[in-house]
């Protein structure tokens, strides 16, 4: 399991890309924004997920997780247990 500094790392890193990509201060992010509401189309929620697959070296499986409708706690949730795995599918 991962720990709680550990997890903490992983929001203020998934917090960072996000605001980069909504060229907006990482302090307007928030656990329950949606990308949407930080003025983040379907293109920029895609570049979104290829930074976050980047900075962690992983891949996020292709069905199951809605991005877009998702907020920024759904990334964070969903980088823990594909992290916990290994990084399983990194690189692919």
């Amino acid at each position: 399991m991962t720990a709680t500094s550990d997890i903490d790392d992983i929001r203020r890193q998934v917090f960072a890309i996000v605001a980069r990509q909504a060229k907006i201060d990482v302090a307007t992010v928030q656990d329950d924004s949606t990308l949407g509401a930080l003025g983040l189309a379907s293109l920029d929620a895609i570049e979104v997920i290829f930074d976050i697959e980047e900075a962690f070296d992983i891949s996020f499986p292709e069905q199951g997780i809605d991005f877009t409708a998702g907020t920024v706690r759904d990334l964070v949730d969903a980088v823990v247990p594909v992290l916990g795995a290994g990084g399983e599918g990194a690189g692919q």
